[in-house]
């Protein structure tokens, strides 16, 4: 009802969703994950087996860190993807905590698509059908004026 308010709960933990602080608090909170780490954001030039073992290794670091931080991660939400040209593609087998990482063609970053064979032709039809939905809509509009 208007005028009235909640009774206050103590928060013991967490910042409140919603809240202005909450992102910076998690930011400071994972600011050492990238301690020992050798990879980029998870990303590798792999030109030879050594280069695929450190990434390996890294992810390794990452899966002893989420325990260590008490950080919870979803294996199951993470995909691997390999940006080439070439023909021949030895299959992909990473893991984190102990489970397989699925190999995928292609992965949304930042709002756009990128395709392992390096072209742009998912982001192109993704964009299109984007357009033609505000089309559409915009179309429905100015015909019932």
């Amino acid at each position: 009802m208007r005028g009235q308010l909640s009774e206050e709960v103590r928060v013991t933990s967490r910042a409140p969703q919603g809240s202005v602080i909450g992102p910076l608090l998690f930011l400071a909170y994972v600011n050492d994950i990238w301690r020992d780490m050798e990879s980029f954001v998870f990303y590798r030039k792999i030109i030879n087996n050594e280069e695929l073992e450190k990434l390996q290794k890294d992810l390794a670091r990452l899966g002893e860190w989420a325990v260590e931080s008490a950080m919870k991660i979803n294996p199951g939400k993470s995909e691997a993807i390999r940006f080439t040209r070439a023909r021949v593609k030895d299959p992909l087998n990473y893991s984190l905590m102990g489970t397989l990482i699925p190999e995928a063609s292609s992965c949304k970053y930042l709002g756009i698509i990128l395709r392992g064979e390096l072209n742009w032709a998912d982001q192109v039809n993704y964009a299109v059908k984007k357009a033609w939905k505000a089309l559409h809509f915009t179309m429905r509009i100015l015909k019932k004026r």
